[in-house]
């Protein structure tokens, strides 16, 4: 396939934007327009509701779609994280009806990773599903479920066959979190938000039609998944950030489109954001700060860290230039550059960093990027996970002492 060029590109796309944008429209009518043109996720192969462009196209019509005015696809994880994972793992039917109600925005989906004794070490899971006719019987409990209370959807990874060693044993699901057996607790952070929860499955149901990626090769689509993740939360993604969330929860498709226009709604994933040298430029200026050398030099040293995320994330795209490790890598940048921004951002504002509040320099930015800056380093998989991954898969390095690999999994010693 010969790849237009972006004025190419560019030139469609503002035609096709002049043709078919009306504010007038609801969000979920605008973006089911979009889902279908091709245009929500161009990266994506033609016969997966894409254009099959490279990663550098759809920026293109990204930035063509923000200069018209117009909102863009979707904000939150099963843009994200499911649509990718189900392009590369799902059958034709998901392809042709689940990746559509992601991209046009009628599902919302959050994680079901994650267990109280399964974060670092996630192959460890002990949520169980079990065979019952068409359908199984999950039981189990998740957490740090990001925006669970927003969705009616979630990608369930639960153990099918605890027989066989535990990375081959787990099964990959769609799974509906508005259904008897499923309670969502919301976990209250120090920003004073909630963004996480806990979700605890005490019976629920989901059918053979919902495995995706195929019986017992969960481990396999859980990747695919996860190196979405770690590419869209570094430096040089998106966070799952978009002008309006999904699903029908959230109350926002029947709203008009025209007035999310310049919103931006996030999955609940973002760290630093793409803008945060810019905007704390700007508080530097007003306080007078923006003469201080070693202020100075960081604010220099934070957008030049943004400027090699986004262009590792372009490297990540393109497959004669992949290492293997870049999602490992933004991830790890993205943890690094929150650490800065939160040490430039106090440097600017001195004393007020002790108080919250909207009155304060910057309108409480600085602080609250303080409080959540803990948190990426986790989430995602530690940074010391993501080192690991790029010493053992990238590097070669020996792995840690541990169980024999075929070792079922029942007959591993884990925390309960």
């Amino acid at each position: 396939m010969t790849m237009p060029t972006p004025e190419d590109v560019r030139a469609e796309i503002k035609a096709w934007l002049e043709e078919n944008w009306n504010p007038d429209l609801t969000v979920g009518e605008w973006w089911d327009i979009l889902a279908r043109s091709g245009y929500a996720a161009p990266t994506f192969p033609e016969d997966t509701w894409g254009k099959g462009w490279t990663r550098d196209l759809a920026i293109v019509v990204n930035e063509a779609i923000a200069e018209h005015g117009a909102i863009g696809p979707p904000a939150g994880l099963g843009y994200l994280l499911t649509a990718p994972t189900i392009v590369a793992h799902g059958n034709e039917r998901q392809k042709a009806e689940d990746l559509l109600r992601i991209l046009n925005g009628q599902d919302a989906w959050c994680q079901l990773f994650s267990e109280p004794g399964a974060g670092s070490d996630l192959a460890s899971l002990s949520t169980k599903a079990v065979k019952d006719g068409d359908e199984w019987i999950v039981t189990g409990q998740k957490v740090w479920t990001s925006t669970a209370q927003l969705t009616n959807l979630g990608m369930l990874i639960a153990r099918t066959a605890p027989d066989l060693p535990k990375h081959k044993g787990i099964t990959y699901f769609k799974f509906d979190m508005r259904q008897p057996g499923v309670e969502i607790r919301p976990l209250r952070e120090m920003t004073g938000r909630a963004l996480f929860n806990e979700v605890f499955i005490d019976g629920a149901r989901v059918h053979d039609d919902d495995i995706i990626g195929g019986m017992n090769n969960g481990w396999a689509a859980a990747n695919t998944t996860l190196m979405a993740e770690r590419a869209g939360l570094g430096t040089g993604g998106s966070g799952a950030a978009g002008n309006a969330f999904p699903g029908p929860i959230a109350g926002q498709l029947e709203a008009r489109a025209g007035d999310h226009v310049g919103k931006v709604r996030t999955g609940g994933t973002g760290g630093g954001g793409v803008a945060a040298a810019q905007r704390l430029v700007k508080l530097s200026q007003e306080l007078g700060k923006n003469t201080d050398p070693t202020i100075r030099q960081k604010l220099a040293k934070l957008y030049t860290m943004q400027q090699l995320g986004r262009y590792s994330s372009l490297r990540a795209k393109s497959p004669s230039q992949r290492t293997g490790g870049e999602p490992n890598i933004a991830k790890l940048m993205m943890s690094d550059l929150l650490r800065l921004q939160r040490e430039v951002g106090h440097e600017i504002i001195g004393p007020y960093g002790m108080v919250m509040g909207s009155d304060t320099p910057g309108g409480g930015m600085v602080q609250e990027v303080t409080l959540f800056s803990p948190g990426p380093s986790i989430y995602g998989g530690t940074d010391q996970v993501q080192r690991n991954i790029l010493g053992e898969r990238v590097l070669g390095l020996p792995k840690e002492p541990g169980p024999a690999k075929e070792t079922p999994y029942r007959e591993l010693l884990v925390n309960r």
